[in-house]
């Protein structure tokens, strides 16, 4: 629900110019999500969205710079934590289990960090595998989640 709440708002803000959290929250409820302004808040924040300057010399929502590794590492621990029950490793095969519907995000995330050793990810519902360059790398991947879910 809140990944797909949070997805909806990156769509909403790359297909329109929305500068309050009042714009964002009513195309929200547009599209069928019930949120509250605090609820927004906390998703722009999680997002890291940031104001930018339009042509126009207003204001609108925006990604900020997501190649920025203390973000991405921020969006990948909220999202183990928060979603992920096992990760094990199969020879050169690394597989994540997560809750329902959260692999897809998981994966994603890792995808963006550009994870030494990993050579892809598919995505299930709640299953991702990820296929790493060899079997140490499947290994010492598995030992630092592990180490990141504690």
């Amino acid at each position: 629900m809140k990944n797909d709440r949070q997805v909806e708002i990156l769509n909403i803000i790359q297909s329109m110019e929305i500068d309050t959290q009042e714009q964002l929250l009513a195309q929200l409820r547009r599209r069928g999500y019930n949120a509250t302004q605090a609820t927004i808040s906390r998703d722009i924040k999680e997002l890291r969205l940031v104001k930018e300057l339009t042509g126009r010399g207003g204001y609108r929502y925006a990604l900020s710079d997501r190649k920025n590794v203390t973000n991405l590492d921020m969006r990948l621990r909220n999202i183990f934590k928060e979603g992920v029950t096992s990760v094990d490793a199969a020879q050169n095969i690394v597989v994540v289990r997560t809750m329902p519907g959260l692999a897809s995000a998981a994966c994603s995330a890792l995808d963006s960090m550009q994870v030494p050793g990993m050579v892809g990810s598919l995505a299930g519902d709640d299953t991702g595998i990820l296929i790493m360059r060899d079997n140490a790398s499947a290994q010492l991947f598995c030992g630092e989640i592990h180490n990141l879910l504690k």
